[in-house]
């Protein structure tokens, strides 16, 4: 019995044993999954937050693309100090807007107008573009004219670096150019600021008086129903400027009045009338030469022609209205310019 009983205890201790073996290996086990997963924890790097942009809608820089003719070089910068929304433009093109599916020649100008913006008012250099709907160019022509120049100039558009060109939407700019029937086209401009620094400044301003010229054959321009002229009368203090209109005014009693307010010198009297009737020749004769050549082109064109000319519309858009831009609702205006007139419709 003392052996059977020896047997038995020695049964136990080693069933003891056993147990405190595996409850180790359980002890092992759970620490080493506990420090698994502290280290996890550890080096585990922090997801960056994801970024979305919106993408560029397809016609959005349209209204960049289209060179504001006639603003002063200094200014173009702040013309994009905004980001300006014409998406009234964009949508113009889509299915059931003014501009779908028409052919379309665009230019861009500028307006400075004081506007509020931020609780005050500022003023604010506003860009302007212009739609034109018609078949073929409006016009291959510049008009160079300010008050300080004498004359007027009509220049050809690639003497000032300017061309229409197709313009490609955003989603078809991967395609080749001359594989696209393009109904857009933009009046661009070619020329670098940078090179213009080193041209006369006569050269320079150039830019700055030019006009998007545009002739309607059909309707009798204004200025072959005009009987003033602009008189830039040379002097040795100052210029004399005046308008003077012949059949309104009579020349000696014009003249006695500018020697009345000082603007004229007395002994330059007879010089002034003789400039002044030389100035109203020049302007008879290109009256009458714009008549005619009206009336020729009448007679040259075809009568398609002539039905382009009296479908073409003017159309105007201004930026709308946005959180981070001047409020210029108040400021629109139908007139383009002394050459197109007004718009048919602003927008």
């Amino acid at each position: 019995m003392r052996k059977g009983g020896k047997r038995k205890s020695t049964s136990q201790k080693q069933e003891t044993e056993v147990k405190a073996s595996s409850s180790s290996q359980e002890n092992q086990k759970e620490n080493h999954k506990l420090t698994s997963q502290a280290k996890r924890a550890k080096t585990s790097k922090p997801q960056p937050q994801l970024e979305y942009f919106e993408d560029k809608r397809n016609l959005e820089d349209l209204w960049k693309a289209a060179f504001p003719v006639g603003t002063e070089w200094d200014q173009l910068d702040s013309v994009y100090q905004f980001n300006w929304n014409f998406l009234n433009l964009e949508e113009a093109f889509e299915e059931g807007g003014r501009l779908y599916g028409k052919k379309v020649y665009l230019f861009g100008c500028t307006e400075p107008q004081l506007v509020p913006y931020k609780g005050e008012n500022k003023v604010i250099c506003i860009p302007v573009v212009v739609a034109v709907v018609s078949p073929f160019p409006p016009s291959d022509k510049i008009g160079i004219n300010s008050v300080q120049r004498e004359a007027e100039e009509i220049v050809p558009m690639k003497q000032m670096k300017m061309d229409w060109v197709p313009y490609i939407p955003l989603e078809n700019r991967d395609s080749q150019v001359d594989r696209l029937q393009s109904q857009m086209f933009i009046l661009s401009c070619t020329q670098r600021r940078v090179a213009l620094k080193q041209r006369k400044i006569d050269r320079l301003k150039k830019y700055e008086y030019c006009l998007p010229y545009f002739y309607q054959p059909l309707k009798e321009d204004e200025l072959e129903q005009s009987t003033e002229v602009q008189i830039i009368f040379p002097a040795a203090q100052k210029p004399v400027f005046c308008e003077f209109d012949w059949e309104l005014d009579e020349l000696d009693e014009f003249t006695d009045q500018l020697i009345e307010a000082d603007e004229l010198d007395k002994d330059k009297k007879d010089a002034f009338k003789e400039f002044v009737k030389e100035r109203v020749r020049e302007a008879k004769k290109a009256n009458r030469q714009a008549r005619e050549a009206r009336k020729k082109a009448l007679e040259e064109m075809s009568e398609e022609t002539k039905a382009a000319f009296v479908n073409m519309r003017f159309y105007k858009f201004y930026p709308v209205p946005t959180p981070d831009t001047p409020d210029v609702s108040n400021v629109k205006a139908p007139f383009i310019n002394r050459y197109y007139g007004k718009a048919h419709e602003v927008l």
